[in-house]
């Protein structure tokens, strides 16, 4: 067996880097065969992915957040598309959200997620495309779309100094709320349904959670075929703190700003206005007008938790 291993340095706020050590010490006290490499610029990781696939290295391990995944998804993919379908992947926690490790069964801090490498255990799980904003050839995510509120919540996030996870995001929401243009009028297009709405969100979850704890999609289940969406209309400031609570303990249905829904396809228009878009944390589009969203079954097998 061998295992390529992509470090982000400055994933969790420098976690990565010095986690190098600790990732070193595992593989050699379990004697397995691995490279390590740490990215250096933008997309490093996808094409650091792709070749490990293209040179038939049995496990692809990203020591990072959901956004170096995000690029070594899409490196994986693309090897996949060339007909190289032999490298697994796995996932080192170490990001600010780890919402796509928390998903598939995947411990979401280092120790317990090296084990989880160490146990092997291994299931095939479906991936999304989105296609449109600035990427309107397509790219892959593995946990989330956010559009709207939800985005502008995650860029703010990023911005945080020394917070990781749920707290960044907190923060986040505070900064958002205060500074978020008005909702934008949006059609969204389901598997026999269309809403329209001004939305001040649209979450499309193949995974449970997002910006590291909101739970989005408590019912959400990657090996479904299926997309679970949390949509909310317009809402007041003093309301959106509100609907905090609910979004974090995942019991948002039945708020009456508050749609749920599931679909294979999903495409969101804006009538009037535009919105920002993230795929798994990575940026889709500040000023976008349409994303078109499919399902992938069963795309990529993951090294998880759970048998």
């Amino acid at each position: 067996m061998k295992y390529f291993v992509i470090v982000n340095p400055t994933s969790g706020r420098g976690l990565g880097e010095k986690s190098v050590t600790k990732i070193k010490d595992f593989f050699e006290k379990h004697s397995i065969n691995y490279t390590l490499v740490r990215t250096e610029r933008p997309w490093h990781a996808a094409e650091l992915a792709e070749q490990a696939a293209r040179n038939k290295y049995d496990v692809l391990v990203c020591a990072s957040g959901d956004g170096t995944f995000n690029e070594a998804l899409n490196g994986l993919m693309r090897a996949r598309a060339a007909g190289f379908n032999h490298t697994a992947l796995g996932i080192l926690s170490i990001g600010t959200g780890n919402d796509f490790a928390g998903g598939v069964g995947i411990p979401t801090n280092l120790d317990e997620s090296l084990e989880t490498l160490a146990n092997g255990h291994r299931r095939r799980v479906d991936i999304g495309k989105v296609s449109g904003g600035d990427y309107p050839e397509g790219r892959y995510f593995g946990n989330g779309i956010g559009i709207g509120f939800d985005a502008a919540v995650g860029f703010a996030a990023l911005n945080v100094p020394y917070l990781r996870g749920l707290p960044a995001y907190l923060i986040g929401v505070i900064q958002t709320v205060f500074f978020y243009y008005k909702p934008p009028r949006l059609k969204i297009e389901l598997d026999g349904e269309t809403i329209e709405q001004n939305s001040l969100m649209v979450s499309v979850m193949n995974g449970q959670r997002m910006g590291g704890g909101f739970r989005l999609a408590p019912n959400g289940d990657p090996h479904d075929g299926l997309f679970d969406l949390c949509i909310a209309e317009t809402a007041g400031k003093l309301r959106i703190f509100q609907l905090i609570p609910y979004f974090i303990r995942g019991d948002q249905e039945g708020q009456p700003e508050i749609k749920m829904r599931r679909s294979s396809r999903v495409t969101v228009t804006a009538l009037d206005g535009d919105f920002p878009a993230h795929a798994d944390g990575e940026t889709l589009c500040f000023k976008g007008r349409e994303l078109r969203l499919e399902i992938v079954p069963e795309a990529i097998e993951v090294v998880t938790a759970k048998a």
